[in-house]
Formats: C-alpha cells, structure tokens, sequence
C-alpha cells in the first residue's frame, strides 16, 4: 500500500518519513512489505491508512491541473485525513490521534467483544427497524454503523443482539447479510469507553478552523470551528456514519466532481450508488 508512490513521488516519501520518526517504527515498510496481518491490526491499520491518504493528497496539491476542494470529506478513520488536509490538524497531531484512536479501540474491543455485518438491499429505515426489534428481544446494543450508499449498510454491536439482526434482516428480504471479518463493534455504544477516554486526547490536541468546510460523518453537515471539530472527533466512535446524506448534501451545495484520495476507489463506487450524475474520480496511488 502506497510504495509506488513513496518511490516515484518526493512528497509522498516526505510524508512516510516523517510517520516513520514520529512512530518511532518503520511504519512505511509495513504498508509496503507487510504482513498483512500486522498491517490489519487496527493500532496499525488507522495510523497506515492515514498516512497513505496524506501521502496522496501531498502528490495531488503539487499538481496544476487539481482545483482546490470546496469541500472535504472522510470516511470514519478518513475523517482525520481530511481535516489534516483542511489544516484544522497538523501531520503529527492527527496521527497522534489515529494511534491513539487504535489502541483505545482495540482495547475496548478486547473488554467488550463485538461484531459487525453489511447488509445488502434493505432500505435504511428496514436497517433501522430490524436493529430496533433486535435491541428489543435481546435487551442488547446494535446499530446502524455505516449508510454507506443505497442498499449497503453496516450494522455494528453485541454478538447476540447483532446476530439477531441478521436474521430479521434476511426475514425482511436482505439479498446478502456478510459478517466482517473483526470483533471490534465500531460506530456502537461498545466503543463508549474509547469514545470517552478519546475525548481527553482529543481535548489536549491542538485544533484549527478548518480551511476547507468539513462534512462532518455523525451530522452530514459541514464542520469548520474547533469546538465543531472536537465534538465530532469523539461522537463518531459510538455514532453512525451518515455518508449517503453526506454526499447528498454535497450535491445540494452544487458540487458537482468529486476525487477519492486514498488506496482503493470504494468511495468512488459509493458515489456511483449514491448519485450517478455526479463526477467521480480517483486519485490513483500506482502506476
């Protein structure tokens, strides 16, 4: 992940070399090189994707032919990338707090197991209801977790609870309930204890206005002062990633192209799901 780019691309290698001394480990080389089971653990997983996001975008504001954004938006962890890129974050805080984010959630899934599952061809309100009776008759917490597009939704929470879910999901007509491969419930009140030791972190961490309005993930409304920011940064352990309204907001403002930079084009395929009018571009990380 994003060794094409740390070859060919100055700016992108300034920016592993800095996570690198600031992590005081080779971080690059396992983007690189892996294994990809150590790559996956979440304390490092947060802390890659974010540096290879970052890398990215150090490539693409070296480039004429790329406008500045109107607006910037992430994805759950990518939340912090694009704060970074509206300067409301320095490189070295925002990783700081993805590290941090990592360990807390690790440890909180460690001390409170959970699972997660994406659920295909249900409305939202479907997803919501079946995640209510579930709470219901098992007296246990699942949500939605993630509106990533029409018909694909992560539901996230207790075993049990999420388990029953998928039942009555499928009773309900889902054409596909997948669990994911993890046992940390993101995005559900499983994360409350990171969620509230995250918040002295993300207290003691300098924040900025944001440049560039931030659409915020528990919200889908733009975000640029610090207390915004730091309310967000917090609520999105427990709270649900609202990235249809997001993007559908976005289209309302008039924007009109939006560019995925990151590894991977998932976004991208979301937008298509979300609205097909719209421009989609990905900001490619190889060759």
């Amino acid at each position: 992940m994003g060794r094409d780019l740390y070859q060919r691309e100055p700016a992108a290698r300034a920016v592993f070399d800095q996570a690198d001394n600031l992590l005081g480990f080779p971080l690059s080389r396992l983007c690189f090189d892996g294994p990809k089971e150590t790559l996956t653990e979440t304390v490092n997983q947060q802390p890659a994707l974010f540096v290879t996001s970052l890398a990215a975008w150090a490539v693409i504001r070296e480039l004429d032919e790329w406008p500045a954004p109107a607006y910037l938006a992430g994805h759950s962890l990518g939340e912090f990338s694009a704060l970074t890129a509206a300067a409301a974050l320095t490189c070295a805080d925002g990783l700081a707090l993805v590290r941090r984010r990592g360990e807390l959630m690790k440890a909180a899934g460690e001390e409170n197991p959970g699972a997660m599952a994406a659920i295909l061809a249900l409305d939202l309100e479907q997803v919501q209801a079946v995640c209510r009776q579930a709470r219901e008759r098992t007296g246990r917490p699942v949500q939605l977790a993630n509106d990533n597009c029409p018909g694909q939704a992560v539901i996230s929470g207790d075993e049990l609870a999420l388990q029953e879910a998928a039942q009555l999901a499928q009773d309900a007509g889902a054409r596909k309930v997948v669990r994911l491969p993890i046992t940390i419930a993101a995005h559900s009140p499983l994360m409350r204890a990171a969620a509230d030791n995250f918040a002295q972190t993300v207290h003691n961490t300098p924040i900025a206005g944001a440049a560039v309005p931030v659409v915020a993930n528990t919200s889908a409304q733009p975000m640029t002062t610090p207390e915004e920011i730091r309310r967000e940064l917090v609520a999105q352990l427990t709270g649900s990633v609202r990235w249809t309204e997001s993007m559908r907001f976005l289209r309302q403002e008039g924007v009109q192209s939006f560019v995925e930079v990151g590894p991977g084009d998932v976004l991208t395929s979301l937008m298509k799901r979300i609205d097909r009018k719209a421009q989609r571009m990905t900001f490619e990380l190889s060759d």
